[in-house]
């Protein structure tokens, strides 16, 4: 059988006192007995009793509580996000509810029900790259509830959002390939209707324009996952044997890179140079380390849990705000010729 939970209740019954009299003893009011508030203070340590959070939330209309939807717990940008947001919110008295849409729109839709059912006070959100409706969003603002979008924005919906230069991250890559003497650079992109796939392809292309190299259509391929790499890249280095580098648009695509050009025993990266784009631990792990443009998870976490913070406290209604984080290009053993 289901326990029974302490309520204010039941301290009042044992000590035969009103529960708003209990009620006011652990919240500190001026007003009670000391000796009456020490009465009631442990009496309610040695039942164990916990205060009903929903409750309070419903009586103080705020439940200290931010819903965080992303598409993958396991990836470690978005771990190292997770470690921002909650730092700064912990520090402003606030938990942090974390769902995952594991890259579904259907699943991405039920979580932002479900977070909306556990009356949070805002949402931080990084959408699914399988989502192309966004009427779960548009009824969040509708509802009133603040929204911070960060990686991955969606545009015509009225939120904040942290992003990082994709663009300039993308064009410092590709002229390093370029500059380390590649001359056949393929580009693993992701999907072009998230602004992060689209931004970083364009800053390989214009990378190629500054050099005025042309781009075969072939050089830039829909591939955004470590699986995908692995089984794609022999193929391209099949059709195309002059290829030389390779710009992935995340880590583990560039992993996959990697382990398949090994296999075609290609030397990275005297035959092929490899630049990735995130900066996760996976880039600094493997036999060689790979060179990556640094995304800073964390400190977009941070931002983002900030601009939450902020909209959530002010009493007036504000434009939409921006904030663009700057990249680095970090070069290591997989594009140092």
């Amino acid at each position: 059988m289901k326990g029974h939970r302490v309520t204010i209740k039941d301290i009042a019954r044992k000590l035969n006192i009103s529960p708003s009299t209990v009620s006011y003893a652990l919240n500190n009011h001026p007003n009670i007995n000391p000796n009456t508030k020490k009465a009631i203070k442990e009496l309610a340590q040695e039942l164990n009793y916990k205060p009903n959070k929903v409750a309070l939330s419903l009586l103080q209309n705020e439940s200290k509580i931010i819903g965080l939807l992303i598409p993958e717990i396991i990836h470690h940008f978005f771990s190292t996000v997770i470690s921002g947001i909650e730092q700064i919110a912990n520090k402003s008295g606030y938990h942090v509810m974390i769902c995952q849409s594991n890259e579904s729109y259907e699943r991405e839709v039920e979580n932002v029900q479900a977070l909306l059912s556990s009356n949070i006070d805002g949402f931080i959100i990084s959408m699914s790259k399988n989502t192309h409706k966004f009427d779960h969003f548009r009824n969040i603002e509708k509802i009133g509830v603040p929204i911070v979008f960060f990686d991955r924005p969606c545009e015509g919906v009225f939120a904040d959002k942290v992003i990082v230069d994709d663009f300039e991250g993308a064009f410092q890559a590709t002229k390093h390939l370029i500059e380390s003497g590649c001359k056949h650079i393929i580009h693993l992109a992701g999907p072009q209707h998230l602004a992060i796939g689209e931004k970083r392809k364009d800053g390989y292309v214009e990378a190629h324009k500054h050099f005025n190299i042309s781009i075969p259509e072939h050089y830039i391929q829909a591939c955004d996952t470590y699986d995908q790499a692995y089984k794609l890249i022999p193929e391209l280095i099949k059709e195309h044997p002059e290829v030389d580098g390779v710009f992935a648009v995340n880590d583990l695509t560039a992993m996959g890179s990697i382990k398949a050009l090994r296999k075609l025993k290609k030397k990275i990266p005297g035959d092929v140079a490899v630049c990735g784009f995130t900066n996760s631990f996976i880039s600094r792990m493997s036999y060689f380390e790979l060179s990556s443009v640094d995304q800073k998870g964390f400190e977009m976490g941070q931002v983002a849990a900030n601009l939450l913070l902020d909209r959530m406290k002010s009493r007036e209604s504000y434009q939409p705000v921006t904030k663009v984080l700057k990249t680095k290009l970090l070069v290591r053993d997989s594009s140092k010729k």
